[in-house]
């Protein structure tokens, strides 16, 4: 059976039609309007990046000297490389925005005679729409009705505590947050209930008007960090050798203009342009593989970040525990059978109009008590201060409140109990046999409920609230059994095995959570209670943090101290929760994560929502993540190095030769044909060892392997401009052309030796891969002996040259491997 519905609300609601009207004439009720990824404004940021602004003023001057051809050769190639990006880019973000889709906040609003779940977007002024504790108020709205509602508005007024509204049907609207009779969009509802009436939606809403004034960007993630400080990197190294091959050239007297384009076309060879369309394919393909896996991510960056979390806290229902409560036990004080705490708290749960939770769902789910029609008098909601909800129910004659919480808290609200013949007094030895009792439940795993009442006046009944709950008689205790999940156990030690720390974190007594623990096979290495974690000092808290693995019966603010002192710690830190009490610990941590039925307030705290709690969700989310890290790693990596060796080649060419070593047009060419060959990385599969531990952003390493690897390139380019110099004495044409098809071989051949920390042949990469990088380098031989070798100044080659390129190819490929494996096992990519 389910929790009464609510009744239909005074007013009549509004109408499918009436809310189309009103819609058309209000628009979507988003506080913001969402930004609008169209292809004409990602095509304006893709133009807008200053070298290529700098390459098309650059050409213009070119065509406007008497070079046209030079200049439209470069055109189209930024062309070109501007519209594959364009199109991977922008159909990488359809398929995430149709993802985001699933994860929209709804409201419960009276329409058509009905209580219905509409998209938040979708409310219009003079909707009702209905309150209950975890909800975000989904607009501003006047309250109707009223029970004991508590509202956190901190995003609007900076004031923490929750503050309590009243309901005035009569009163004006007011945008004044102080305004009793107003809740207001941004907020949300801590504890109790109420019906409201839409009054403003969207920008007009108070919040939107701050979204509007103060739209400020979200906080940097680690990974967006991790691409700033790369950019720094690669900015340092374009500008230096833009700087050094114009001297070079100033000082040997070449033209001013085709050493511009030089340069420039030497910092676009290094500036690696692909990127964000790579790490935005990345990101969206991991997001659709998780969302196959029953994961929804609301913001791309976290996948990488979840790809880095070394700490995971969660509790354990529904993670390591199934999460499908039944009831076990209905006892008295001292632990014997007792039906009637069955009976009362099947009262409790079914009047209650607190959001859903497993343990109601139990105890519904047993018959209803055999007692005379039961009628809801009154209610104090539920909060996580006080860990207890009360209804008042009319039974026959008499009204009766009946209150169900926590041991701990509905315990000291008693002042007598039943007995077989009555009632007792509560003393001290009546305490500690009732405590007794709750530690022999909890330690057989069993979450024990405490059920207590009393008679109420009818006056009592009027003026029902907090201070009601004295007096109580103990009935008894309801404990329920929630099973540890049967995989949980080998998936723990698993999750060890690759480096990931998983932390319990619970309102729970500590012996039902250990008992859990020990189901697993795991023997806690620490139990922290949240009484010993109020005593210690901030930097106590962080090595407790550190080493216990079990934290039981903490506050939100414990969980959200517990979250802060791991990352001081230098933990990447995920969080796994789903009530209100978690929105500022999946606010704090790293990744948040919560569950499609969570409240509001922790769905839109969360960074992941799973449709599936399991911990094998969260595993093959976190696995997608790391997946994903891999692939844009692995292009940086590519990039970087094999870049870099080339770019070096070209500088220090440009000191001894009598021309340029390759006409600015062919290095955009080169480039751009290398980095087409790229493109299918980021499905490319990623190995299992670049997988297997967590991985953060280093910097570092990208530039150590950049300084160990490039080198190896640039050894050969330098045995290249010999051959062509010194054996085959290869004019201008003939050495731009050697150069090119030598360059762009080793260059995109090397991927199959960078993409794996393995020998190349022991990880084979994607079909797509392979397809795109021998098309790449066929269609860089085939160039000079194509009709367009002419207008792109490439000049046939000699069978000899080609028997060169295939040796140095092979040569190459067998020294950056070994230069990789120097370079991974510095970075602890490898094992020694």
């Amino acid at each position: 059976m389910e929790q009464v519905q609510p009744a239909p609300p005074k007013s009549p609601g509004l109408d499918s039609a009436e809310v189309a009207r009103r819609l058309a004439r209000y628009g979507p009720n988003e506080p913001a309007p969402p930004p609008r990824h169209t292809a004409l404004r990602q095509l304006v940021q893709l133009l807008s990046n200053p070298l290529t602004l700098t390459l098309l003023v650059a050409s213009g001057v070119a065509a406007a000297l008497g070079e046209p051809e030079d200049a439209g050769l470069i055109v189209g190639i930024v062309a070109l490389s501007t519209l594959v990006n364009l199109a991977q880019h922008h159909r990488s973000q359809r398929a995430v925005e149709q993802l985001r889709a699933g994860t929209a906040l709804t409201a419960t609003v009276f329409r058509d005679g009905r209580w219905q779940e509409v998209p938040r977007s979708q409310l219009v002024p003079g909707d009702v729409v209905r309150l209950v504790a975890g909800d975000l108020v989904p607009a501003d709205c006047r309250l109707l009705e009223a029970s004991h509602l508590f509202v956190q508005q901190a995003s609007l007024t900076g004031e923490s505590m929750p503050v309590e509204k009243a309901a005035d049907r009569l009163a004006p609207p007011s945008q004044d947050p102080d305004a009793s009779h107003m809740v207001f969009l941004g907020s949300s509802v801590v504890s109790g209930s109420g019906l409201a009436e839409v009054v403003a939606t969207g920008p007009r809403s108070v919040f939107g008007g701050l979204a509007r004034r103060l739209a400020a960007s979200p906080p940097e993630t680690e990974f967006e960090r991790g691409l700033r400080e790369f950019s720094y990197l690669i900015t340092r190294t374009v500008v230096f050798l833009v700087l050094f091959v114009l001297s070079v050239s100033t000082a040997f007297g070449r033209p001013p203009l085709d050493s511009l384009l030089f340069a420039l076309a030497l910092a676009v060879g290094l500036t690696p342009e692909f990127l964000p369309m790579v790490t935005t394919v990345a990101l969206a393909q991991g997001a659709v593989r998780m969302a196959r896996r029953k994961a929804l991510v609301r913001n791309l960056a976290r996948i990488e970040d979840l790809g880095s979390v070394d700490v995971l806290c969660t509790d354990k229902t529904g993670t390591l525990t199934e999460g499908r409560m039944r009831l076990e036990r209905s006892v008295d004080l001292d632990g014997r059978p007792h039906r009637r705490a069955q009976a009362l708290a099947w009262l409790n749960s079914r009047y209650h109009e607190g959001p859903p939770n497993p343990l109601d769902a139990a105890l519904l789910e047993q018959p209803a008590p055999d007692w005379p029609t039961a009628v809801k008098v009154g209610e104090v909601p539920f909060d996580f201060d006080r860990r207890r909800v009360s209804v008042a129910v009319q039974v026959g004659g008499e009204v009766l409140l009946v209150t169900k919480g926590a041991p701990e808290s509905v315990l000291p609200c008693c002042t007598g109990f039943e007995t077989a013949g009555g009632t007792a007094v509560l003393d001290v030895g009546a305490q500690h046999r009732a405590a007794h009792t709750v530690a022999a439940l909890s330690g057989e795993g069993l979450r024990t409920l405490a059920v207590a009442w009393r008679p109420l006046s009818a006056e009592e009944a009027d003026g029902l609230d907090v201070a009601s709950e004295r007096g109580l008689v103990l009935a008894g205790f309801v404990a329920f059994a929630d099973p540890p999940v049967v995989e949980a156990a080998d998936l723990m030690q698993h999750l060890e095995a690759q480096g990931l720390q998983v932390k319990l974190v619970t309102g729970d007594h500590e012996l039902v959570a250990v008992h859990v623990w020990r189901a697993l096979g795991r023997e806690p290495r620490r139990v922290v209670v949240g009484a010993e974690l109020a005593r210690l000092d901030a930097s106590a808290l962080e090595q407790v943090a550190e080493e216990a693995d079990i934290f039981a019966r903490v506050s939100p603010v414990q969980k959200h101290q517990l979250v802060l002192a791991l990352k001081r710690r230098g933990h990447v830190v995920g969080f796994l929760g789903d009530g209100i009490n978690d929105a500022p610990s999946l606010h704090a941590a790293d990744v948040g994560i919560s569950v499609v039925g969570a409240a509001d307030v922790a769905r839109e705290a969360a960074d992941v929502v799973l449709l599936d709690r399991r911990l094998t969700t969260v595993y093959d989310a976190i696995v997608e993540g790391r997946l994903a890290f891999g692939n844009v790693l692995k292009f940086l990596l590519m990039e970087t190095s094999s870049n870099f060796g080339n770019v070096f080649s070209m500088a220090g060419a440009a000191l001894f030769l009598p021309f340029l070593p390759m006409l600015p047009h062919q290095i955009l060419l080169n480039n751009f044909l290398y980095d087409l060959a790229q493109i299918s990385i980021p499905a490319d599969p990623v190995d299992p060892d670049l997988a297997a531990r967590p991985r953060r952003w280093d910097v570092r390493f990208i530039r150590s392997f950049m300084l160990w690897v490039g080198p190896v390139s640039s050894v050969f380019d330098f045995l290249t401009f010999f051959v062509l110099l010194r054996v085959l004495r290869a004019p201008e044409a003939m050495f731009h052309t050697g150069w090119f098809v030598e360059s762009l071989a080793t260059q995109c051949l090397v991927v199959f030796v960078i993409r794996t920390a393995k020998a190349p042949w022991r990880h084979r990469p994607s079909r797509a891969l392979v397809a795109n990088v021998l098309a790449c380098v066929g269609i860089g031989l085939l160039l000079p002996y194509s009709p367009l070798a002419g207008p792109l100044g490439f000049a046939p080659l000699p069978a000899s040259y080609l028997a060169f390129i295939l040796a140095a190819t092979v040569g190459y490929l067998l020294a950056t491997e070994v230069a990789k494996r120097v370079a991974f096992r510095r970075g602890g990519l490898l094992a020694h």
